[in-house]
């Protein structure tokens, strides 16, 4: 029988508080009926990932992707791009040269 997060018993790794830590990094409002959800959330993926671990791997050839394609993107050529003018055109501010925005400032803490 296969094991899935309900047959083994929960270790949480992420608490109440590591939770809360997280959403105010990410500058997010919780509140306890979303704190409660997230954590359990976080918990069961743990589950699976302890799951997943248990598998035995060893005669798996590694690789670092589910197909086996390796370059699927198209060539990297020069086409024609917009103009100055055109690309100046839509824009809702500019001074003939280039794009205005309003000025902003970016404010960083060293404080966690």
């Amino acid at each position: 029988m296969t094991d899935s997060p309900s047959d083994q018993p929960s270790q949480h790794a992420f608490s109440r508080d590591d939770v809360l830590r997280v959403a105010r990094l990410a500058r997010l409002s919780l509140d306890e009926s979303e704190i409660q959800a997230i954590t359990n959330q976080l918990a069961n993926v743990l589950d699976y990932v302890r799951i997943l671990e248990q598998a035995d791997t060893e005669s798996v050839q590694p690789m670092s992707g589910a197909s086996g394609r390796t370059d699927v993107l198209r060539d990297d050529l020069p086409s024609p791009s917009l103009t100055r003018t055109q690309a100046l055109s839509s824009a809702p501010r500019h001074d003939d040269h280039f794009f205005l925005v309003k000025g902003f400032i970016i404010l960083f803490s060293s404080s966690s």
